[in-house]
């Protein structure tokens, strides 16, 4: 039996997080959109009293996207701030989200429609119009379809402004190839994972903010800032929470720690195997729990029963003394414990198991629904609009590289990227030779650049759509300038207050221009504008879904009673009353049949990494709290940092 995870059924899981993913899009050029201005209650101080307060902004320097106030002097936007009335990041914003505003007027954007008439990787560029360059993708896209099939394309999307076109690409278009970089290089090991353990995907739902203690496995707070998720952790470690953080490194958080373990990297399996059979022999799991709602369990409890304190010991480099310490204080605050999901896990290649550990671990606990657990806040409902219709996804089912190799079974959205490459360089088992990327950087992003670069010269076309110039935007062979996210509508974000013990309260708000659009130096559009485009020119015109992203988020908005026009008077964001998020109960997965049947171990599994060669060191690294991949490289401000 395999376990039947489609895109349908993951997006489902995934709560909130794609809820919000699901709404997001774009909003058509908006050269004469009077952005909305309020007086009070932000009147800002000191050097910036002087300027009118814009609201309604969601910043998008990272995926957190925190709710902004933009500070305006003469139409010009001069400071960005958090909106006080979040409930969410409330003022505080990060130092990347203060920064948006060097992003907004960078001297380097892309401004106008850009033809290559050199070669891939060492370019010659010819301003063209936007009739010359939409007639192109349109053309040369339809033309890979019509010789080799919509699979033919593949589509590399990232962030809130490429959900929209990668809706036509996989529904419309049809094809398969879509490597979505927040899934494929970062949280998509997590996140099947914890479907396949608690059928669920954990987004970052732990309730630090009111645990007893929290235990994070390569966690890097401080080093790397999403507002309203520090702020839990913080308020957690000043309420007194006892901190373990599992990490080589000395970083940011093993600061912090009541108990840094200097773990042999690679190995962080043996050590949760460890601390799991200990528990388990000792008596000091929740049992109440485990009974009630465990999978499994006794051929779980046999599987790892070798998991020694001294065998995890000598595997992990940790002595045994410190493994049991963190087994015994996780048990002496059972269950009010946030054991870290994590977010970027893609490490190893044993990951999957590890993830998987984490989850049977929060179980073990009976750390699920509780103060201090995992726990996921019950956000408000808006309404669905703006989807593409489902006129080829049929074909890209029948045409996933993954599917057709049985390989990857838990990997629902788009397909891997290793497998998009391999089979566009091979042509096997069918050629891809037309290349769209959406603000990814997949030179930068994935491992073995020369491969990547091998791809993308073999392709018939490549276009990208982005802001600012990256590696990628070398190859194009059509490069197209996109507007901001501070210049555009784009997505609905709801959500609730950051302290799930607080005021139980939920939050609506919709992303909106903080400044009015100007075309005197520059031809960028936005996303739908340009969906649509290429999509009429293909002969898809008959299945754009919605004209401009102000009429979609107006649909959305209107599933909750509310209009950007009422948003706008609510100083941008919709606050009503919540749910008390407490009291949700998980099946437990010890043993996953569905994991066993694809050919995995149905418990977690110690996979060792290959040993470095003597005279090396293994490769370990942090986050910096300035900067956001390579998005915000060219940015001045955070350059000086």
């Amino acid at each position: 039996m395999a376990l039947n995870l489609t895109r349908r059924k993951f997006l489902q899981t995934a709560s909130l997080a794609a809820a919000t993913a699901a709404m997001s899009g774009c909003f058509a050029n908006r050269a004469t959109a009077s952005t909305p201005f309020v007086k009070k209650p932000f009147t800002a101080p000191g050097s910036f009293a002087d300027t009118k307060t814009a609201v309604g902004g969601v910043c998008e320097m990272c995926f957190w996207r925190c709710q902004l106030v933009g500070k305006v002097r003469d139409g010009k936007l001069v400071k960005l701030e958090g909106n006080p009335k979040s409930i969410d990041n409330g003022a505080s914003i990060c130092a990347r989200g203060n920064a948006g505003v060097k992003l907004l007027y960078d001297p380097d954007r892309l401004k106008f429609p850009m033809k290559n008439v050199g070669k891939r990787g060492a370019p010659q560029w010819k301003r063209i119009t936007w009739d010359e360059a939409l007639d192109e993708c349109a053309a040369k896209l339809k033309g890979v379809v019509d010789k080799y099939g919509p699979h033919g394309i593949a589509m590399f999307p990232h962030g809130s402004s490429a959900t929209y076109p990668m809706g036509f690409f996989e529904k419309v278009v049809g094809t398969p190839n879509v490597s979505e970089a927040s899934f494929f290089q970062c949280r998509g090991i997590r996140d099947m994972a914890y479907v396949a353990t608690l059928d669920t995907a954990p987004d970052e739902n732990v309730d630090m903010a009111n645990a007893k203690a929290i235990m994070l496995l390569g966690g890097h707070f401080g080093e790397n800032v999403h507002v309203s998720h520090v702020k839990r952790y913080l308020k957690g470690l000043e309420n007194g929470a006892k901190l373990i953080v599992v990490d080589p490194r000395f970083s940011a958080s093993a600061a912090k720690a009541h108990i840094w373990v200097k773990i042999k990297p690679g190995t962080d399996t043996a050590f949760l195997l460890a601390i799991m059979n200990h528990l388990i022999k000792t008596g000091k799991y929740n049992k109440a729990y485990v009974e009630a709602n465990g999978v499994g369990f006794d051929k779980f409890k046999a599987g790892i029963s070798h998991a020694t304190l001294a065998w995890a010991a000598k595997t992990c480099d940790v002595p045994v003394k410190q493994i049991k310490e963190v087994a015994e204080l996780l048990a002496a605050n059972s269950p009010n414990v946030s054991i870290h999901p994590g977010r970027h896990v893609s490490w190893y290649g044993n990951d999957f198991q590890r993830e998987r550990s984490l989850a049977c671990l929060t179980g073990l606990l009976g750390a699920i629904g509780v103060k201090g657990g995992f726990v996921k806040g019950k956000g408000p409902k808006v309404g669905k609009a703006g989807g593409w219709p489902k006129i080829n996804e049929e074909h890209a089912e029948e045409h996933a590289l993954h599917r057709m190799a049985k390989k990857h079974p838990f990997s629902p959205p788009g397909t891997p990227t290793d497998m998009i490459r391999e089979a566009a360089i091979t042509g096997k088992p069918y050629a891809i030779k037309g290349f769209v990327a959406w603000g990814q950087n997949p030179i930068q992003t994935i491992p073995d650049q020369e491969m990547t670069i091998k791809m993308l010269q073999q392709m018939d076309f490549v276009m990208v759509c982005d802001i600012m110039p990256t590696d990628i935007t070398m190859y194009a062979d059509i490069l197209l300038p996109e507007s901001s996210y501070l210049e555009r509508y784009d997505m609905i974000k709801p959500g609730t207050q950051w302290d799930l013990s607080g005021k139980q309260e939920q939050y609506i708000s919709a992303r909106m221009p903080l400044v009015s659009v100007t075309a005197a130096d520059h031809e960028r559009k936005d996303p739908v504008w340009i969906t649509n485009e290429i999509a009429k020119r293909m002969g898809l015109g008959q299945h754009i879904p919605v004209q401009t992203m102000e009429e979609k988020t107006n649909k959305a908005l209107a599933g909750a009673n509310l209009s950007i026009e009422q948003l706008v008077k609510e100083d941008g964001i919709h606050v009503q009353p919540g749910a008390d998020p407490y009291g949700m109960v998980l099946k437990v997965n010890f043993f996953s049949q569905e994991v066993a049947d694809a050919g995995f171990s149905g418990i977690p599994t110690y996979i060792p990494v290959p040993e470095t060669p003597k005279g090396y060191a293994r490769l370990v690294y942090g986050r910096s709290p300035v900067h956001t991949f390579n998005r915000s490289q060219n940015n001045a401000w955070l350059a000086n940092e």
